[in-house]
């Protein structure tokens, strides 16, 4: 059990799904039927499933990630297993007995974990004096600054070609865009590969796609050179512009801060974070996971950004609704709002009403009985509409590369309609569009049906189309599908 005494319930196990399938099969196996040597210890879960072969799947679980070890040939994160036995865990019954040993298997993995987190928190700590007291010789400095301008000036060159680019179009009409076919963009596309400015490609593919995209392109097509145009120039600008607008400039282009340099000089804020939602995307190549936070007692949003190879997901998975004790350290920029995860002080766990904070508890010894722990704190506070176009405004004044910004909507009712969706807030005699691109990625009938006709809470990204729904609680928190959109290479985004 956790340190709280709760267990997570079947649509925070379920929300980790990484597909359909996975979800399906999940629950297929949640049955004790399905396992043996089954147990649970502070922060460990463990248990054998029996499979097709002879010998039964080893299946172990960190809480503290969550992180996941099975000996099945999924390249997925969690496997079925893995959900499986949450499930069985989260039921509270005796399918999942609490206070034995690990058996060796499960307990050399969670030995290993144990020892790489110490290492990671020895790096962060000490720094490049660690890494030369260790031996193993610190990086040359004098060598990564050369090996930075030089990518610098390659990402100049790019940004030099692009501008040049987009002058030919501008002084040719944008008609000709239409005309020219996505060749001439492919190739450009391919020159900012070549100049390390991923940022920049994935503008330039942008552009490319517009012209076909239905009526209205031309003006669509315009934004977006505008906007690559402002990108450009800022980068070939860099040394003029404020150093936090110069940083959120350097991640547009694809230069992001490496984690363990952000760990070891940034400056980490320690909150109760709530996950309040998530969404996969891919580009083909890659599987990009973002996982969005708030701080209960900073209020910050954060986003936590992860990537997995084709047909992958990413192993960074956090359930939805749960608490994360832990320090986030912000990649830098004017608008800060990706961060990455450092020390985390607990596993997570069930939100707890405001002003009660948990005893500590030992990873060694059960815990308390769930009927000593407060009930959770349940649905979580939001705004109006105006709060969100405010929040969203104010973001994008920093950021104006900006595509979203998280918010949560109280009090809003969602209602189709021939021109699209919205959230209706009946209240203050206001509505927020939904994004059109939603109608195919986000189950917005599923969110009408847990809504009835009554206000519920959203949380999900405004943008300028409107705002993209990604979670709502009925009371426990509800998933509204896996995006399918393009991968973001802002760091701040």
């Amino acid at each position: 059990m956790n340190p709280q005494g709760e267990r997570w319930t079947a649509e925070q196990v379920l929300a980790l799904a990484p597909d359909a399938a996975s979800h399906k099969a999940g629950g297929e196996l949640a049955g004790a039927a399905s396992w043996s040597g089954t147990g649970a210890r502070g922060q460990a879960v463990w248990g054998l499933c029996a499979g097709s072969g002879s010998e039964p799947y080893r299946t172990v679980i960190d809480l503290h990630g969550p992180a996941y070890r099975c000996s099945c040939p999924s390249r997925k994160f969690p496997c079925k297993h893995a959900l499986g036995l949450l499930l069985l865990w989260g039921s509270g019954g005796a399918g999942v007995p609490g206070g034995g040993e690990p058996p060796e298997w499960a307990e050399q993995w969670l030995g290993e974990r144990r020892e790489r987190a110490r290492s990671a928190a020895a790096a962060a700590s000490g720094g490049a004096g660690s890494e030369a007291a260790g031996g193993g010789g610190a990086a040359d400095p004098a060598a990564a600054r050369r090996r930075a301008e030089r990518r610098a000036q390659r990402i100049a060159a790019g940004a030099t070609e692009l501008e040049q680019r987009l002058s030919d179009l501008l002084r040719d009409g944008l008609a000709t865009a239409d005309r020219a076919g996505y060749g001439a963009w492919d190739e450009t596309a391919a020159r900012m590969v070549d100049a390390q400015a991923p940022g920049l490609e994935a503008r330039v593919r942008e552009l490319g796609a517009i012209p076909s995209s239905g009526p209205g392109w031309p003006a669509r097509l315009l934004e977006e050179c505008a906007l690559a145009h402002l990108l450009n120039q800022g980068f070939l600008h860099l040394d003029s512009l404020p150093e936090e607008l110069a940083a959120t400039t350097r991640s547009r282009v694809g230069v992001t801060v490496p984690v363990a340099e952000l760990l070891a000089h940034g400056q980490p804020v320690r909150d109760q974070w709530l996950v309040l939602g998530r969404e996969d995307s891919s580009d083909g190549k890659l599987t990009t996971r973002r996982i969005w936070l708030r701080g209960r007692g900073t209020g910050r949003m954060a986003m936590l950004l992860s990537f997995g190879a084709a047909g992958r997901a990413p192993e960074q998975s956090l359930p939805l609704g749960l608490v994360l004790d832990a320090d986030l350290t912000y990649y830098p920029g004017a608008r800060p709002l990706r961060a990455a995860l450092g020390t985390r002080y607990s596993p997570a766990a069930p939100p707890l009403p405001p002003g009660w904070t948990p005893a500590a508890a030992s990873d060694d010894a059960d815990e308390a009985a769930a009927s000593d722990v407060p009930a959770p704190a349940g649905v979580p506070d939001g705004g109006g509409i105006d709060a969100a176009l405010t929040a969203y405004g104010e973001a994008l004044s920093d950021d104006p590369w900006l595509e979203g910004w998280p918010v949560v909507l109280s009090g809003v009712t969602p209602v189709p309609g021939d021109d699209g969706w919205q959230l209706a807030d009946e209240a203050a005699g206001t509505a927020l569009p939904i994004d059109p691109r939603c109608l195919g990625r986000t189950n917005l009938w599923q969110l009408a049906a847990i809504a009835g006709g009554r206000p519920v809470t959203v949380f999900g990204e405004c943008g300028h189309r409107g705002i993209t729904p990604l979670t709502t609680w009925d009371p426990e928190p509800v998933p509204l599908g896996i995006g399918t959109g393009p991968t973001s290479y802002g760091g701040t985004r």
